[in-house]
């Protein structure tokens, strides 16, 4: 039976994280695991998991920082991740299955913004680029709250505006190049870039109730797989260009046009090394339930 959030506020990310966006998230967890491998550990660096904490991953995905998060936490600890895709929750329970570790795993579709945590349980709220996606982030993050034992602390990574990230702006340049530019969004709308205003940041989360809260903005490296082809393939069907084309019904030569501009911006970064790496600017947020 079709597991199915007690509560929804999100209910239009319900929509798009269980259609393609979650299927394609799926198809592709190896590679995407490998591209966010280097801001995942630097996020864990900032967090500093202790053995025996209890950790709540939100937006955990495919359940990579979950399995890292477990083997932080240890046999004494405990990680709770929640998601509103179906798809990656699957997938995130399958390769718990198959984990060496010993801590606690549980994994729960479930709205952030609405869902009934249990009081005060956690240590840690933790997301690689997880909470950038509420239609009210301050109710979402009040909410969050009441999960986290006084003195508990939350701690994300979320990206820095889309001038500062190639990995975002020469897909959606070379889509718009071809197809023109799509209608502009509310710079705040739910989506990878809402969190790009560090102040935006902050206050929402002194509204949400936290406090002492930081924000360290760092540029870490993306590791797109080797193949530049592929990657510039992947960029194309995955994030801004992608969807740019879903509005429009381009031919088969404008789409190849697309993806060659790509692979051609793409390029610089590929070295003829083994791993390409194209710097990514981020956010790094910690704060504190008083």
């Amino acid at each position: 039976m079709t597991e199915t959030p007690k509560a929804v506020a999100n209910s239009a990310q319900s929509e798009y994280w269980n259609a393609k966006a979650g299927d394609a998230w799926t198809q592709n967890q190896a590679i995407m695991d490998h591209l966010l491998s280097g801001p995942g550990r630097r996020l864990f660096e900032h967090a500093a998991i202790k053995a025996g904490e209890r950790v709540l991953d939100i937006g955990c995905g495919t359940g990579a920082t979950v399995l890292a998060a477990a083997d932080a936490v240890g046999p004494e600890g405990g990680v709770l991740g929640i998601d509103l895709s179906h798809a990656m929750l699957d997938l995130a329970r399958s390769r718990a299955k198959q984990h060496a570790g010993t801590a606690e795993l549980m994994f729960e579709i479930a709205d952030a913004q609405s869902h009934q945590f249990a009081a005060g349980r956690h240590d840690l709220l933790l997301s690689r680029f997880g909470v950038m996606f509420f239609e009210d982030p301050t109710a979402a993050f009040a909410n969050l709250l009441t999960a986290l034992r006084p003195g508990g602390r939350l701690c994300f990574v979320c990206w820095a505006p889309m001038a500062e990230n190639p990995w975002f702006f020469i897909p959606r340049d070379a889509a718009i190049k071809f197809l023109g530019a799509p209608e502009a969004a509310p710079p705040r709308a739910p989506g990878p870039l809402a969190f790009a205003d560090t102040d935006y940041v902050t206050e929402i989360l002194t509204g949400a109730g936290f406090r002492d809260i930081s924000v360290l903005s760092e540029t870490v490296d993306l590791t797109p797989i080797s193949d530049l082809i592929e990657a510039a393939d992947y960029a194309l069907n995955i994030g801004p260009a992608s969807r740019i084309i879903a509005n429009h019904d381009p031919s088969p030569e404008t789409l190849a046009a697309i993806g060659a501009e790509i692979e051609s911006r793409l390029s610089v970064y590929y070295d003829g090394t083994d791993e390409a790496r194209v710097p990514s600017s981020l956010h790094f947020v910690q704060a504190r339930r008083p």
